[in-house]
C-alpha cells in the first residue's frame, strides 16, 4: 500500500506510521483509485495538505496530477478511497460540492470569460441577489476586498477581463477563490504563461495567502519554483504516491530520481552530427514593425538555437519562413535555391516542418484521435489513390508511439485526453511522418516535465545524426547552451549575434548581453 501523506513518514514492520493526528490536514486523500478505460489513472494515491502550507505536487506528464486535481475538485469520483476535509469524510459528486467544502482551483487554462467584467467573473455561478436584481454594489465591494487582500487594488473590478494582462487575469481567478473563503487553493502550473515580473508577483501573492492560513497545493514542473516556495513536496509516478518530504530535505537530483524512477546523469544528452551544407538561409527578412533585416544560416547535421528575451522576434521569424506570416522583403534559400514560400503548404512541399509553440491551438486537433493527428501533416503520403491506407497509418502510428514513448491507451484515444507532454510528442510524431529535411522546434519543452524533455532531446539528436537541419527556439538558456551547435541571438526583431559552439562567446553571459542589446567583441 502507498503511504498516507505526511512529513516524516517512515516504514516500519511493513506498516506506514505517522506520529501526528489525522486532523492535522485541512484536506486529505487516502488510498484513492481512479480508473478509466484501459488506464489506471490513480492507484492507492494518498496526500495530505496542512493549513497554511504550500505543498508542492510534481510528477512526469501522465503521472496522474491532473486526475488527482479533478478528484479533489469533484470533477471525477474515485472508485476507491476516501476524501477528508478538516478530518471529516466527504463525498464530492460534482464541483459545486467541492467548492462549498472550501476547495478552489486556479487551472493552467484560465476559466475566464474575457467579455465579462472582473466582478462577474469573480462571482460566476454564485451571483449575489437583492430581491430579483443582482446586488452589484455588494459584489463590487467584495471583489475589491478580495483583490486588495491579494495586493492588487489597482485592478478595476468593472473592467472587461479580456483587457487585463495574463498575470492580472490569473489574479482574478485567485480572487474568485479568496472570495469563496477557500481552505485549499489548488494552483495548476500557474506560472506557465507568465513573464518574470508576473511570476514574482504571483509568488508574493501565494506567500501572502499562506500567511493568512490558506493551504496551497502548488502543481509545477519547474523545480526551482518548488524549492523557492514550498514547505513540503509530494512526488507522483504512474498514478501512485512515491514520496512526501520536507522540501528542505530534497535536492533537484533526488526529486528527479523520484519522478522518473531512475537517476538522470545528463539532463541534456547532446549528441553531435556531421556538419553539412547550408540547408536554410535567410537574407534580410523584413516584416513591418516586426522583423528588421534578419539574416542567418542553418546547417544540415546541426542544431541552430535561437535565443532572446520575450518579444525578440524569434517565433515571428520562424512563422515568416514557414509562410504563416507575410514578409515585406528579404529572401529564403533552401539548399542553395531561392524558395518562394507564400503559405505553410508551400513550406511543407519544401520539406520544412514547424512544431509551433502553441501545441493545443496550432499543433493539434484535440478532438481527433492520436492516429489521425499523427498523419495530419502528410495525409497524401499515407494515401493509396483516393483512399487512406489504414495499414500504413496503423504501422506508422505504432512506430511513433514506441519511438517517442507516447503514453496512450491506444491510437484511438482522443488527443485532448493525453497529458501535455504526450500531446507534444504527438506533434513531433506528426512532423516526423512528413520526412521533412528542416525541422523548426519552437519552445519544444515548454510545459513538459524532465523525463519528457529528455525524450524530445533524443528526437532532436536522432534527426541531427540522420543529417537533418534542426532549428530550436528556446527561452531556456541552459537548453540553448547544452543542445545548440550554433546560436542566433535576437532582440527587437533584429539579429544581435551569431555564436558558434567552439568560440569564446558561447556562454550564458555573452548570450544574455547580446539579448539585452549589448555588442560582443
Amino acid at each position: 500500500h502507498a503511504p498516507p501523506a505526511g512529513a516524516g513518514i517512515r516504514k516500519k514492520s511493513g506498516k506506514w506510521n505517522r506520529g501526528n493526528d489525522m486532523s492535522e490536514y485541512v484536506v486529505e486523500l487516502r488510498n484513492i483509485t481512479k480508473l478509466f478505460p484501459g488506464v489506471v489513472a490513480l492507484k492507492n494515491m494518498s496526500i495530505g495538505i496542512r493549513p497554511g502550507e504550500i505543498h508542492g505536487l510534481i510528477g512526469e506528464n501522465g503521472a496522474g496530477k491532473s486526475t488527482l486535481i479533478k478528484v479533489l475538485t469533484g470533477v471525477h469520483t474515485p472508485e476507491e478511497g476516501d476524501i477528508f476535509v478538516d478530518g471529516q469524510k466527504v463525498v464530492f459528486k460534482n464541483p459545486v460540492q467541492s467548492r462549498e467544502a472550501g476547495i478552489a482551483c486556479v487551472y493552467q487554462e484560465l476559466n475566464i470569460v474575457k467579455q465579462l467584467p472582473v466582478t462577474d467573473n469573480i462571482f460566476m455561478g454564485r451571483a449575489v441577489k437583492k430581491g430579483l436584481l443582482l446586488d452589484y454594489p455588494r459584489m463590487y465591494k467584495e471583489a475589491e476586498e478580495a483583490l486588495k487582500t491579494l495586493g492588487h487594488p489597482e485592478i478595476d473590478v468593472k473592467m472587461e477581463c479580456g483587457k487585463l494582462g495574463v498575470g492580472q487575469q490569473q489574479m482574478v481567478e485567485i480572487a474568485k477563490a479568496v472570495s469563496l473563503d477557500a481552505k485549499l487553493i489548488i494552483m495548476d502550473e500557474p506560472t506557465s504563461s507568465l513573464g518574470k515580473e508576473e511570476i514574482e508577483q504571483l509568488m508574493e501573492t501565494v506567500r501572502g495567502l499562506k500567511a493568512k492560513g490558506v493551504a496551497i497545493l502548488f502543481v509545477s514542473h519547474k523545480l526551482e519554483e518548488l524549492f523557492e516556495l514550498c514547505d513540503r513536496v509530494t512526488v507522483m509516478r504512474d498514478g501512485e504516491h512515491i514520496v512526501t518530504e520536507d522540501i528542505a530535505n530534497m535536492t533537484e537530483d533526488s526529486l528527479i530520481t523520484a519522478m522518473v524512477g531512475r537517476t538522470l546523469d545528463n539532463l541534456y544528452p547532446k549528441e553531435f552530427g556531421t556538419k553539412g551544407d547550408v540547408w536554410l538561409e535567410a537574407k534580410n527578412l523584413n516584416e513591418a514593425g516586426v522583423l528588421h533585416d534578419v539574416s542567418f544560416k542553418a546547417y544540415a547535421g546541426q542544431i541552430t538555437g535561437f535565443a532572446g528575451l520575450v518579444g525578440a522576434g524569434r517565433t515571428e521569424t520562424m512563422r515568416a519562413i514557414f509562410g504563416a506570416d507575410k514578409l515585406d522583403g528579404g529572401e529564403v534559400y533552401i539548399k542553395g535555391e531561392k524558395a518562394h514560400i507564400h503559405s505553410p503548404k508551400d513550406a511543407i512541399k519544401k520539406k520544412i516542418a514547424f512544431l509551433t509553440e502553441d501545441r493545443k491551438g496550432q499543433g493539434l486537433v484535440l478532438s481527433l484521435d492520436v492516429r489521425t493527428n499523427l498523419i495530419l501533416a502528410n495525409m497524401k503520403g499515407f494515401s493509396n489513390g483516393p483512399f487512406l491506407d489504414s495499414k500504413r497509418i496503423e504501422k506508422a502510428g505504432q512506430e511513433n508511439v514506441t519511438s517517442l514513448k507516447i503514453k496512450t491507451p491506444s491510437l484511438d484515444e482522443v488527443t485532448a485526453q493525453l497529458s501535455g507532454g504526450n500531446q507534444q510528442k504527438v506533434v513531433i510524431g506528426k512532423w516526423v511522418n512528413t520526412d521533412a529535411d528542416i525541422f523548426i522546434f519552437d519552445e519544444p519543452t515548454r510545459g513538459i516535465d524532465v523525463g519528457a524533455k529528455i525524450e524530445v532531446y533524443h528526437v532532436m539528436n536522432d534527426l541531427v545524426k540522420a543529417g537533418k537541419c534542426v532549428i530550436m527556439v528556446s527561452s531556456e538558456l541552459p537548453e540553448i547552451l547544452a543542445m545548440s551547435d550554433h546560436v542566433v541571438v535576437m532582440r527587437g526583431g533584429r539579429v544581435m549575434a551569431n555564436i558558434d559552439r567552439d568560440t569564446p562567446h558561447f556562454n550564458s553571459e555573452d548570450i544574455m548581453k547580446a539579448a539585452w542589446g549589448g555588442e560582443l567583441d
